[in-house]
């Protein structure tokens, strides 16, 4: 359900002359993708349905470019509303604050393509409402809050909705400059997160704990090393992010979109740090070198993690388990 003040547009006419003015529409807006979208994965484009499940930071991030790139069908879902600490990163504007995010981010849909289709789910993922979300997409967008038990817990239905109906899903990690793009393509992994988190850890586990599964350690920056030992304790801690961050998981994840939706194979991991990308080459291998001295202070603390929570290892010190290879959608 939406409030009054988050309506949709009213939809264009139908008909036979409504049908040629929707294709005229859609071949303009679309008509400088030309070169670089090849015709195959414009018509997937087209043809598919997308959900976006947190339309927040990352997934708020990828809704854009996606509806530009010339997906006519979304699915989102968020039962969150703007407050004014997400205007840093996050696509709303001031007269969004206290909006419910997945319809601002329908009426962006709208604003930018008014013939696209588009459902909001305002109740976000939960057990009534995850079998509609899942059932008419092809490829899925996670960007569930990860700050709450609640919040892992919708995550892993979503997930273990997408292992059932086979779906690829793509969901990302901004930690500091780093974004940390992950594809799960669940027609070949058949556990959720790759066998690395349980149901019973996403209802038990903390945060923390969660996190340090689901991202390996070898992609965790250096400045987000020192800013997790300086803040692991805080129980009011809330993760540093910015807007740089964000928008880079929506430029990867809608190529990775386009690809997937076309039957091209994607890497299952991206990491892409932009501090590292933007400073001079003394600076980068200065902030390599002080690498190894973060998180040999970190250990401690992680290993008395590893040690609560009945875990036999530290991810990332070590192969992660999963399929190292690549994903695609087969060709129908």
């Amino acid at each position: 359900m939406t409030n009054d003040d988050d309506r949709e547009p009213a939809s264009p006419a139908t008909g036979t002359g409504a049908l040629a003015e929707r294709a005229a529409f859609y071949a303009e807006l679309t008509v400088r993708n030309k070169g670089v979208v090849a015709a195959a994965e414009q018509r997937a484009l087209h043809e598919a349905t997308v959900l976006v499940a947190g339309c927040g930071s990352i997934g708020g991030a990828a809704v854009e470019p996606l509806t530009r790139l010339g997906v006519q069908r979304f699915v989102l879902a968020d039962p969150g509303t703007y407050e004014l600490n997400n205007l840093n990163r996050q696509s709303a504007t001031a007269a969004d604050i206290e909006r419910n995010k997945a319809s601002v981010a329908g009426r962006r849909v709208r604003d930018i393509n008014p013939y696209a289709s588009v459902e909001v789910f305002t109740e976000g993922v939960t057990r009534q409402t995850v079998r509609k979300l899942t059932g008419s997409c092809q490829v899925i967008i996670d960007g569930v809050d990860v700050t709450t038990r609640e919040g892992w817990q919708a995550k892993h239905l979503l997930h273990r909705h997408a292992v059932r109906r086979r779906l690829p899903l793509i969901t990302g990690w901004d930690m500091a400059g780093t974004q940390y793009v992950r594809c799960y393509d669940y027609r070949h992994v058949r556990e959720p997160f790759d066998g690395t988190i349980s149901m019973r850890d996403a209802a038990r586990l903390d945060m923390w704990e969660l996190l340090r599964r689901a991202v390996p350690l070898r992609y965790v920056p250096t400045d987000m090393l020192a800013e997790i030992r300086a803040n692991h304790a805080r129980t009011d801690y809330s993760f540093p992010q910015v807007a740089y961050t964000a928008t880079a998981f929506g430029v990867i994840s809608s190529h990775m979109v386009v690809r997937l939706l076309a039957g091209r194979p994607v890497r299952h991991r991206i990491r892409l740090d932009v501090h590292q990308k933007a400073c001079p080459r003394g600076e980068q291998w200065r902030s390599r070198a002080r690498w190894p001295v973060e998180l040999a202070a970190l250990l401690p603390q992680l290993l008395r993690m590893v040690r609560d929570s009945g875990a036999d290892r530290v991810p990332g010190t070590a192969k992660d388990p999963g399929d190292p290879g690549m994903s695609r959608i087969p060709r129908p």
